[in-house]
């Protein structure tokens, strides 16, 4: 089908991709100021210890070597997103494997990673926690005895010393739901963390100009929350900090916190020069913020025809060692598990705990792919043991329009079953699965809705009298295409070529706020932003045309970049801005509240081959179908689909940041496995046309819709292969492997 649009709906290339492809872009890691200096950290090799002692002297003495702190070198505050629980610098008790002890500031890397060598620590190792559900249990040591003082944290008792905060969702009467069931089923699953596997690793430039105000060059999509958060952690106001644009090398999510920003501020504060930070993909895979690990019980009740009475999710998150790189206060992390489905009586109660482990934050939809991983696995196991085909059983029990969602929300334009109808005819579920000799194909599915996300955003359009178009907003582009998208809307209303128009980023002081990215937010909140101040211009140009020409201003028309009135000849916008001599502009800032009747439906169908012999899982299929309204850039929309279904594809198939005793194990991107072009299944998408969403031209969100029902379709395909229930990710070739090894000896025991 054409779009009805000039540019709106096209197939059209990437706006900064020329800046990107010829090394013009700039990264936080190109600033290269006057006398900027390197920053480097020193961290715990132990995931547990109290630090007894610690000698710089060396390294301090070492040519080339500017400043060297510890701790007890700067002011003992605690730092973070919301909650602010972990020091710039360990100075008493190190929590996890990588926590920074000490900081350096040199001429070069290699003068500061040998400066690092020489400093000695001493350690007095304590017992350690690994798991969040012994984490909880009696006994288990104390990781925050200070817990209760900390800044941002949820108001309330602790209900244990490891436990950061406790949420509950629920609706209904969960107890009477599950005495209404026939038969009641209950499963655990566990996830594993998930680094982000962005190309780019945390890099921030910081340096204290000559009025004494920190300027701050760093790859965060949120620049007001980043400056708040530093402005917090050094005792300063918010004015005295700017964020300066920068280009991001990929987020998935990462990068919305301060990461180094702190440590690089004391460390230019000490030497009075700027300081550059450059994380190490080791230092990532040690100490990034990757995503949180789980623990999930599901407990889901029915009627024998099949009817879902009630389900209560009980949801673990791994926190590790510090919640200071959560993204909300308490818990965010969990309330779209139960499913599209209709049911009386629900539950969710999701915790967050402390263990000895990496601090974890925020990945692509936090808290849904492990959630919802859970649930969907759970369907199946369920629907087996009912002797129900897995598609009846979900068709049975779709919300449709009327119902109300497990916690009570009144959807519009229910598309559950429609998109669940789409993908599976369109992947061929219930065709004739062919046979190969020592092979087992599989089929699986799942379904989810996510919701379309809420914030504020500021955008500003302005013609110059040369005819130059500018877009001036406060979004870090993060490489999703919306520094393409944008433009796009400008062109559309006015008429004009979209690769024409020229983006400014604004630094921090150049508004007054802007949520950032994030949230599956930004082409709706920032869309309409740009939309609203591009009809403001719109207006402008059509009252400056009835102005200078004499005409009706209610007769004027703009279309195709032409203003016109009835029986008069046309004249170009940028004529007429060319001819006023003054530049022509509107200012749009635009909030969009969070709305629970507002959602995204999505449904994946997996095909895979499990090899008998040896436990390998080949992704043969995959079929992702969305609910959709109008698709802004079908390039853009789809890179989204593809890269969700990767990283999904990642999450269920071979990505884990591996432990033993508190240490990383995988500490490169050769031992810490992501997808690659060669495990690309066959992909097939779907769209599920629909009304209109609430983004200019009516078009919805898609940014995390791909990811969070990749690994339960994987999963409930090698159920439907082998009839192994793999309730633990990622599903590898030894898990399976072993899996059908114990099963031949179960079959074979008397």
């Amino acid at each position: 089908m054409v779009a009805p649009y000039a540019t709106i709906g096209q197939r059209v290339g990437r706006a900064e991709g020329p800046a990107k492809v010829t090394g013009a872009a700039v990264y936080p890691a190109d600033i290269n100021l006057p006398g900027t200096l390197v920053g480097k950290c020193l961290r715990s090799p132990y995931p547990h210890a109290r630090i007894v002692s610690i000698d710089a002297t060396e390294a301090r003495q070492l040519p080339g070597v500017h400043a060297v702190l510890t701790g007890a070198d700067i002011p003992e505050t605690l730092v973070g997103r919301f909650l602010r629980d972990i020091p710039v610098l360990a100075r008493d008790v190190v929590r996890f494997t990588g926590q920074k002890v000490a900081a350096v500031a040199a001429d070069d890397t290699d003068i500061a990673e040998a400066a690092l060598s020489l400093i000695e620590v001493e350690y007095e190792e304590l017992p350690a926690v690994y798991d969040p559900v012994e984490a909880m249990q009696p006994g288990a040591p104390s990781l925050h005895p200070d817990f209760m003082s900390y800044e941002g944290r949820v108001e309330g008792p602790q209900e244990h010393p490891n436990v950061t905060a406790h949420a509950v969702w629920e609706n209904g009467d969960i107890e009477q739901g599950f005495a209404e069931a026939d038969l009641v089923f209950e499963h655990t699953f566990r996830t594993q963390r998930q680094h982000q596997g962005y190309m780019e690793p945390h890099a921030c430039v910081v340096q204290v100009d000559d009025d004494d105000r920190i300027q701050l060059w760093i790859n965060s999509k949120m620049p007001f929350q980043v400056r708040k958060q530093l402005a917090d952690g050094i005792d300063q106001p918010e004015t005295q900090v700017r964020v300066n644009p920068t280009v991001i090398g990929g987020d998935f999510g990462g990068k919305g916190g301060f990461m180094d920003t702190h440590v690089a501020y004391w460390l230019a504060r000490a030497t009075g020069r700027p300081i550059r930070m450059v994380m190490t993909y080791t230092e990532e895979l040690m100490a990034g913020n990757p995503r949180h690990p789980g623990v999930m019980t599901f407990k889901t009740g029915v009627k024998r025809d099949g009817t879902i009475t009630a389900r209560h999710a009980y949801l673990v998150f791994d926190s590790g060692g510090y919640a200071a790189f959560k993204p909300a206060k308490g818990v965010s992390y969990g309330p779209r598990c139960l499913g599209p489905y209709r049911m009386g009586h629900a539950r969710i109660d999701s915790l967050m705990v402390y263990t000895n482990q990496v601090p974890c934050g925020s990945m692509r939809s936090p808290g849904d792919p492990q959630s919802v991983f859970a649930s969907e696995a759970q369907i199946d196991l369920i629907a087996r043991e009912l002797g129900m085909d897995p598609y009846t059983f979900r068709l049975h029990n779709l919300v449709k329009d009327g119902d109300t969602s497990p916690l009570g929300h009144h959807w519009q334009n229910i598309l559950a079953t429609r998109t669940l109808e789409a993908a599976a005819t369109e992947a061929g579920y219930h065709d004739t699965k062919p046979e190969s000799p020592g092979k087992k194909l599989g089929r699986g599915m799942a379904i989810w809705e996510r919701h379309i996300g809420a914030g504020t955003s500021v955008a500003k359009v302005v013609i110059d009298p040369d005819g130059a178009v500018t877009l001036y907003t406060s979004l870090r582009d993060t490489g999703s295409g919306f520094y393409t998208v944008l433009p796009q809307i400008i062109g559309e209303e006015l008429g004009i070529p979209y690769d024409t128009i020229t983006i400014k980023t604004w630094t921090t002081d150049d508004t007054a706020f802007d949520t950032g990215v994030g949230g599956s937010r930004v082409t709706n909140v920032g869309g309409n932003a740009v939309y609203g101040a591009t009809e403001a211009v719109r207006g402008k140009l059509i009252a400056l045309a009835a102005q200078t020409y004499g005409w009706p201003a209610d007769d004027v028309s703009l279309r195709d970049g032409q203003l016109s009135a009835p029986g008069q000849t046309s004249v170009s916008l940028m004529d007429l801005v060319r001819q006023s001599g003054a530049p022509v502009e509107g200012e749009y800032t635009h909030t969009a509240g969070s709305d629970g009747s507002l959602t995204v439906f999505t449904a994946q169908v997996a095909e895979v081959e499990v090899d008998e012999d040896t436990g390998e899982v080949v992704l043969k299929r995959f079929t992702t179908a969305h609910d959709v309204g109008t698709i802004l850039n079908p390039i853009a929309h789809q890179g989204q689909i593809e890269g969700g279904v990767m990283q999904g594809l990642g999450q269920a198939m071979m990505e884990e940041v591996q432990y033993e005793d508190g240490q990383v194990t995988n500490l490169s991107l050769g031992e810490y496995k992501l997808p690659t072009i060669r495990d690309i299944p066959e992909l097939r998408t779907v769209h599920v046309q629909s009304e209109g969403g609430p983004t200019p031209y009516g078009g919805k969100a898609i940014g995390e819709q791909p990811i969070s029902t990749v690994a339960p379709a994987v999963v409930n395909a090698v159920l439907d292969a082998t009839g192994l229930s793999m309730t633990d990710l990622p599903v590898t070739s030894e898990k399976v492997y072993n899996a059908l090894q114990q099963a031949k000896r179960a079959s074979s025991e008397p």
